[in-house]
């Protein structure tokens, strides 16, 4: 891990481990919000298992991916449902999870909810996921972009999906673990099912 004073994070939906496992030991966390939108990357969609493998549940955007939009600007498409569509696909894959039924409700109203812009899904899914960590930390946000920023660890390029880590993350109990083996780095909704809010103090230092 860096010395540096701040790490700057990129702006996910529900966050992949490696992301909260940087939040969790940095000094200071801050989540970008004036870059230009990534695609293929975590910032409009996370991965969790099921029985035939890993998903990827993805919020559809307007104009689509492909655009050139700061992430700040970018909107949620709502044409789709795809709310119920991410909270069945929840529900078929974790009912069994040895912890889903605890946080199902707050669950649920989260997916109830309708938004305009994707920073506002990604944030309520990142305070939905640390009150039922029990995870006070606070999360700060850019309020301009700076590509090379001074005295700061530079992680929003590097959490991207199939992408290799230089940090190795803590094992745990998996879903349907012995069907495909241990799938590493799946959204924290996998770990918070799976281990409940003891799941920080295994990514803590």
């Amino acid at each position: 891990m860096s010395n540096a004073e701040i790490t700057l994070l990129d702006c996910e939906y529900f966050p992949c481990i490696a992301w909260y496992f940087y939040h969790a030991r940095s000094h200071t966390s801050v989540a970008e919000h004036f870059e230009y939108f990534e695609r293929t990357s975590f910032r409009n969609r996370c991965e969790v298992t099921g029985p035939n493998g890993k998903i990827t549940l993805s919020v559809p955007l307007e104009r689509g991916r492909n655009q050139r939009t700061v992430m700040k600007d970018v909107k949620v498409c709502n044409k789709e449902k795809w709310q119920m569509l991410h909270w069945k696909t929840l529900c078929a894959s974790y009912r069994r999870a040895p912890y889903f039924e605890y946080y199902e409700e707050d669950m649920l109203q989260f997916f109830e909810k309708k938004y305009t812009y994707l920073v506002d899904v990604n944030h309520d899914s990142i305070n939905l996921l640390n009150r039922l960590l029990k995870f006070e930390k606070p999360l700060g946000v850019t309020t301009q972009y700076e590509k090379h920023a001074v005295n700061t660890l530079d992680l929003r390029s590097l959490l991207q999906p199939d992408m290799p880590l230089e940090e190795t993350l803590p094992l745990y109990m998996q879903n349907f673990e012995e069907r495909h083996g241990f799938i590493p780095n799946l959204s924290m909704l996998d770990m918070l099912f799976s281990c409940g809010n003891k799941a920080m103090t295994m990514l803590q230092p």
